[in-house]
């Protein structure tokens, strides 16, 4: 689903994992022969779903369209933490799981929704001083990023199969769903990471209306 014209286009792409959301950029930006190209909002590499994507004189809509609130599902294991609250980095602690049930899993999902305060991770693209935090991280740097308020609109458990819980998340924008599954873990007296996550809506725009950015070249490129 592309709005198309001489303006430029607003693309929907179903951005793949490993991608960077600037992978999917430089690959529109190409396809397209745009000289202006931008998203509108970012997604970690190790996550996938729907990256907006605005070329030409429609870069002047990604404000307004990464303001709307994001809908993501994902799963988030427990008993065990990373620095980087996802799969980017390797296990550095473990916890027991045994104590944990589905009531208490139910229990704790009000006090994470509506307006809460959320930490970024510190593997993050956040600046610091001036450099992106998950430089500093990668080097062992011990700084330290302020928590801010974000928005929960619904969360949901999809599936509690111990260790694992599959979710649905409505936020706003700027919310980690990296730091919301570290702070479950912590809730349930425990710990958590985040294996995978799909973005799958942002405002009126949705994943099923997207395409890959290899079908995008292969529809308007053939020949490459």
């Amino acid at each position: 689903m592309n709005q198309e014209g001489p303006m430029g286009e607003i693309l929907l792409i179903n951005k793949p994992v490993t991608w960077t959301s600037f992978d999917a950029v430089k690959k529109v930006k190409w396809v397209k022969r745009a000289k202006k190209a931008g998203h509108a909002g970012t997604l970690d590499p190790l996550a996938s779903g729907l990256l907006i994507i605005c070329t030409e004189k429609q870069t002047k809509k990604i404000n307004l369209i990464q303001d709307a609130e994001k809908e993501y599902t994902g799963t988030i294991v427990l008993g065990s933490t990373t620095p980087s609250y996802d799969l980017e980095t390797e296990v550095n602690e473990r916890f027991e799981t045994n104590h944990i049930t589905k009531s208490m899993v139910d229990a704790i999902l009000p006090t994470f929704t509506g307006e809460i305060m959320q930490a970024p991770p510190l593997y993050s693209a956040l600046k610091v001083g001036g450099e992106r935090a998950y430089k500093l991280a990668r080097r062992g740097s011990e700084h330290k990023l302020e928590k801010r308020s974000v928005t929960i609109k619904e969360f949901e458990i999809t599936d509690f199969t111990a260790p694992y819980i599959r979710f649905r998340v409505v936020c706003s924008k700027g919310t980690y769903i990296r730091s919301l599954a570290n702070d479950f873990g912590l809730a349930l007296g425990s710990g958590a990471y985040l294996t995978d996550l799909v973005r799958t809506r942002i405002g009126e725009y949705r994943l099923e209306n997207a395409i890959t950015p290899m079908d995008l070249q292969k529809e308007l490129r053939p020949d490459n």
